[in-house]
């Protein structure tokens, strides 16, 4: 994400949704603590990402409300989080604000209508256990050339796209399971929603599916602030 976005040294870089701080720190390593700022509305992400990442400035807020001056940064990233924001228009909006002219917005989303994503197992599971569970491919930016319109109605111009593979990678099982106890996101709501019998069933049927999980894929756009 940060090579897509075109992030390099020198530059002021804010991560948008940063959750945990995977992408965070990524950016800390090649620019520095000092040069990257992170925001996102869950405590317990926040207190994670400063230990992964000390020294970036983690501050709680939501995409559509950033608490940042107008051009503050050269870039702004939102890495699997669009679909997450209550309006991304708006959120795409905030990210372009406080971005300098001629700076970079740059997101993506999981390929969650087609599948090719970390959740897959998850929902697979889910619809195996009640046909009626409503899983995440209708979320914005969830197919391919949502995300670029989502930008371009937030007034980026000069629009690229690109379609970013990750390597499905966790260290076990029970790294991949512990985000989705979190209750954040739709994934998360649903699994802190079902009382503990099922929530025990559904793991156990998620751990036997595990060995299955599809390559992971996301869809990318950026664009250029006006």
């Amino acid at each position: 994400m940060a090579e897509f976005a075109g992030v390099s040294p020198g530059r002021r870089v804010l991560d948008v949704g940063s959750g945990p701080g995977a992408l965070t720190a990524e950016l800390a390593a090649r620019l520095g603590a000092d040069a990257v700022a992170a925001v996102d509305p869950s405590a317990p992400f926040l207190e994670a990402l400063r230990e992964r990442a000390p020294g970036v400035e983690a501050v709680q807020a939501r995409a559509e409300e950033l608490p940042f001056a107008d051009g503050a940064f050269d870039a702004a990233l939102a890495q699997l989080v669009v679909h997450f924001m209550r309006d991304p228009v708006a959120g795409l909006r905030e990210m372009a604000r406080v971005t300098r002219p001629g700076g970079v917005v740059a997101a993506c989303v999981w390929d969650l209508a087609g599948g090719r994503n970390p959740l897959a197992v998850l929902w697979r599971a889910a619809r195996e256990l009640d046909p009626g569970v409503r899983d995440e491919s209708g979320l914005p930016g969830a197919r391919e050339g949502e995300l670029a319109a989502l930008l371009r109605a937030a007034g980026l111009r000069d629009v690229v796209t690109a379609e970013l593979e990750a390597p499905f990678t966790p260290a076990g099982f029970d790294d991949w399971w512990e985000p989705f106890t979190f209750g954040v996101g739709p994934a998360g709501e649903h699994v802190a929603g079902l009382d503990e019998d099922a929530r025990a069933v559904l793991r156990e049927r998620c751990r036997e599916l595990f060995a299955e999980a599809p390559r992971s894929v996301a869809w990318a756009a950026r664009g250029v602030v006006a």
